[in-house]
């Protein structure tokens, strides 16, 4: 038997308006709303990233972070 998907937690985010259309897009491609692709993307985050990209891109983007909040 399939084990049922519950949204048990709930909570407030900050996105910047270019990472939350990139959500609804891709909830949108996938047929599933928000808060179910971001449940699949960390319950999957290890078969979905390239480690080495993602460190390289996390990086880049902590140092361009106070520039962006201004």
């Amino acid at each position: 038997m399939p084990k049922r998907l519950r949204l048990t937690r709930r909570f407030s985010v900050a996105m910047s308006e270019d990472g939350y259309r990139r959500l609804r897009r891709l909830a949108a491609e996938a047929g599933l709303d928000e808060g179910e692709l971001l449940s699949f993307l960390f319950e999957n985050l290890d078969s979905v990233i390239d480690e080495d990209k993602f460190g390289h891109r996390l990086r880049l983007f902590n140092a361009e972070l106070d520039a962006r909040k201004r």
